[in-house]
């Protein structure tokens, strides 16, 4: 069962993307300072592949259970299904999410929207909630498209006040207030938390952003 709560701090991490740190030490120390979600986002040069690529989301989905935390699965459905994965997360290129949704019925399914126009044009039907953005300008994804601001956030939020939405793209701990303050669900972060010199603190210190 997908609660919305579990949105408030989702991190989304993979090994291009945690500052050339062991990722299991980077997640732990996440875990510890209190994410609520976690996404295993494995993209873009060096990415593991294959059986180390499933070997590594095994053991942050032990990681995960440990702390009771929903382990995503970043576009690859078919190592989610493989590992009974809480959920995956899809982009608008990335796969049919009727079909996903055929084949992992109870999972959480969360899809990428970048603007009005993709959110009108997406079957929302059978989504759990969207991540929306990149809210600002990121270098955690070679892919992200043009930054809709706090503005072009709310806009999607005052479409839908009833799905839940996750903001992503270049946030950082100083913008997590104005960011709630548009009505959204949580923020996803990746570079703040994984290149953080503390990341437990930081963590610890994004989570007093909500109060």
């Amino acid at each position: 069962m997908f609660n919305p709560e579990s949105l408030k701090l989702y991190f989304i991490c993979g090994t291009t993307t945690c500052n050339g740190r062991n990722l299991l030490e980077v997640v732990e120390k996440a875990f510890a300072g209190g994410i609520t979600l976690f996404q295993f986002r494995e993209k873009g040069k060096g990415a593991l592949e294959g059986k180390e690529k499933e070997d590594l989301a095994r053991e942050i989905q032990k990681l995960c259970k440990n702390y009771n935390v929903p382990f995503i699965v970043n576009d690859d459905v078919e190592l989610a299904l493989k590992l009974n994965a809480d959920g995956v997360h899809v982009g608008q290129e990335d796969s049919d999410v009727e079909l996903i949704r055929e084949k992992m019925p109870d999972a959480i399914l969360g899809l990428s929207i970048g603007d009005e126009l993709e959110y009108k044009s997406s079957n929302l039907s059978v989504i759990d909630y969207i991540g929306v953005g990149p809210i600002f300008s990121t270098i955690s994804k070679d892919d992200a498209g043009k930054a809709i601001g706090y503005t072009g956030l709310k806009q999607i939020r005052e479409l839908d006040k009833s799905l839940p939405i996750v903001a992503i793209g270049g946030i950082s701990r100083d913008k997590i207030k104005p960011i709630m303050d548009t009505g959204v669900d949580g923020v996803s972060i990746i570079s703040a938390i994984s290149y953080a010199d503390d990341i437990e603190k930081e963590v610890s210190l994004m989570l007093k952003q909500f109060n």
